[in-house]
């Protein structure tokens, strides 16, 4: 795992040399850095070392040195291309570098590469001949690209921050993209939070020829739902085994490393199943794995954790998240994150990284299960969000929402009182936008009076309605899961883990993101993954025969983190005065304040990404 850089055109050695070092935490083992001054070609890499200690340095060229790379991330099924490509004629230099596998998979295939690619990676290759660049992003987004053009210069890096080390760019923020932060909580591709700045999208390539100066993006793979309509005689059964097959040979693709690796162990049946998985392979006594508590007992799962663990026969490790260690964590999380995000669990997130680095280099986890197989809780409000948009006159929503307004606030995990505000909230809107705005930060309204200007809810939430339009399946489970696995998947969940993770040096790998497995997962019917009312049931009749039923069939809960209760406390604080709060309306700031500490309304995901983002430009001015 490792950072990227680099440039064509104007700028020096030392703009390559400053956009490389910021990138150092991303690559602590070694930086290579190559120039042509003649041709203004500039490449920097560094390297956090997991697969070929001794020879995957980068940049790496073939012998004739006429192709380059810098990449990032993993190519699990880099053995047998090496093999696929030996066998007509390609000779390596490394002795199992998948870096130099996609050097001569360049050669070999083209712009097909990356559809041949099992794995995670965001690469650039420099072809001379040519004269082209050839740059690549995994079908998730796992691994994060960010890419400008601006007059003769086309530079690009691992993180927008390295980007601007650049001596000759001058960003300002994008108003668009704040509206988007503080709407979804995060911002999505292809916007980044600056203006004329932007992320590769997950599944796409990009091509620069430096004789025209033009940039061309192109999607090589995209995540389409395609239902199988015959079904077997017993699915339970018979698609049950296929998945404990392919997750299992996710899990052992995974295990590739020459330096030590352990698995992320929250409880659920995600990570759970992961471990298991991973015990059966290298056995229980010396897979470790790790997890986080909360001293808040109503956002603790840490006690399912150790019955996993214990059960496995793993070597358990644990670490305890407070409102003290929180402050503690804060400031070096946000001096280094190169985009402000508003998903509160990056703080455990950073935690759990920070605490298995201690240990290992490489952790496994079971991000995307949630997003694949419809383990949200919206799922279960879908049923009754049809009755309701289909019953109730639309005359009468606001009266409904004005009665339930007046339920007190509770900030205990997921309370039923935040769900159906939250419901209500999104029932306001047609169907298509019923996703974005129950787990909005703010309603377009609301966004409109933050920034002083009118907001339109097509342009806000123009990724959750081109996702929605997208799904090919007219149901609303479908294309709730279309909104999770193709927006909050990629842009906010795969974001945060990256950051969390590189942060600290660690490499995290997702099993369930295996292209095989998902190829499965995606022409599962809907209704054998949301079924009479139980989410991801065909994984949990899947899982059966590994996990016990009290955790498969435990109530879900995430990684929450009680922010609201701390607001209320007014354990953070806002100086609304500040010029750092300039860009958005004192008083509509300073009321949303008052109606969380008075207790009159929840207005948590509002004030933490509001604190974030001046925590984050307080530090990255």
């Amino acid at each position: 795992m490792c950072g990227i850089t680099g440039f064509i055109g104007a700028g020096t050695f030392e703009d390559l040399q400053r956009m490389t070092t910021q990138l150092t935490h991303r690559g602590p083992n070694a930086e290579g850095l190559w120039y042509d001054a003649a041709q203004r070609v500039y490449l920097g890499h560094r390297r956090l070392s997991i697969v070929d200690l001794a020879g995957g340095q980068q940049p790496m060229w073939t012998a004739d040195g006429k192709v380059g790379i810098v990449f990032n991330g993993e190519i699990y099924n880099h053995l047998s291309l090496r093999k696929q490509l030996e066998a007509v004629g390609y000779h390596f230099l490394t002795d199992h570098s998948d870096t130099e596998v996609l050097l001569h998979g360049y050669r070999a295939w083209g712009k097909d590469l990356p559809n041949r690619l099992n794995g995670m990676w965001a690469f650039v290759i420099y072809d001379r001949e040519t004269r082209t660049v050839f740059g690549s992003r995994d079908r998730f987004g796992k691994k994060p690209l960010f890419y400008t053009q601006q007059a003769d210069l086309f530079a690009f890096a691992s993180e927008v921050s390295a980007v601007i080390c650049h001596s000759q760019l001058h960003p300002t923020y994008s108003t668009l993209a704040l509206k988007k932060y503080f709407a979804y909580g995060y911002i999505p591709a292809p916007h980044s939070i600056y203006q004329g700045i932007y992320k590769l999208p997950a599944g796409h390539s990009l091509w620069y020829h430096l004789d025209t100066h033009t940039v061309t993006i192109t999607k090589y793979w995209d995540f389409v739902l395609e239902p199988m309509t015959t079904l077997p005689k017993q699915p339970e059964q018979e698609w049950g085994e296929q998945l404990r097959e392919l997750l299992d040979q996710a899990v052992q693709r995974r295990l590739m490393s020459d330096v030590p690796l352990g698995v992320f162990l929250s409880g659920g049946i995600d990570s759970s199943a992961v471990a298991a998985l991973m015990t059966r392979h290298l056995g229980g006594d010396t897979v470790k794995t790790f997890s986080v508590g909360f001293t808040e007992p109503d956002f603790d799962e840490s006690a399912y954790a150790l019955k996993v663990a214990q059960r496995l026969g793993t070597t358990h490790y644990l670490e305890t998240l407070s409102l003290e260690n929180s402050k503690a964590l804060l400031p070096d999380i946000l001096s280094r994150l190169d985009e402000p995000m508003g998903d509160s669990s990056l703080l455990p997130t950073y935690l759990l990284c920070r605490h298995a680095r201690q240990t290992v280099t490489v952790a496994l986890g079971g991000d995307g299960g949630d997003e694949l197989f419809a383990g949200y809780d919206p799922f279960r409000a879908l049923r009754w969000a049809k009755l309701y948009h289909q019953f109730v006159p639309k005359p009468i929503h606001t009266g409904i929402s004005m009665l339930f307004a007046r339920w007190p606030v509770s900030h205990h995990y997921m309370s039923l009182e935040f769900k159906i505000k939250r419901t209500l909230r999104g029932l306001s809107h047609p169907p298509p936008f019923w996703n974005p705005v129950w787990m909005a930060t703010l309603t377009p309204t609301e966004l409109a009076e933050l920034f002083g200007e009118k907001t339109e809810l097509e342009e806000i939430f123009s990724e959750a309605l081109e996702q929605w339009e997208a799904c090919s399946q007219d149901n609303l489970v479908d294309k709730t899961l279309q909104f999770y696995t193709k927006l909050y998947l990629q842009d906010n969940i795969l974001v945060k883990l990256d950051r969390a993770s590189m942060l600290v040096s660690l490499e995290a790998r997702s099993p369930f993101l295996d292209i095989d497995l998902v190829n499965f997962i995606r022409r599962l019917p809907s209704e054998y993954k949301f079924r009479h009312g139980q989410t991801k049931y065909i994984l949990k009749k899947a899982l059966e025969p590994l996990l016990p039923k009290d955790i498969i069939y435990r109530r879900k809960k995430g990684f929450g983190v009680p922010i609201g209760k701390w607001f209320e406390q007014q354990q953070f604080h806002f100086d609304f005065d500040s010029q750092k709060l300039a860009l958005f309306s004192r008083p509509f700031m300073q009321a949303k304040w008052l109606e969380h500490t008075q207790h009159q309304a929840d207005q948590k995901m509002f004030l933490w990404n509001l604190w974030v983002f001046n925590a984050w430009r307080k530090n990255n001015l």
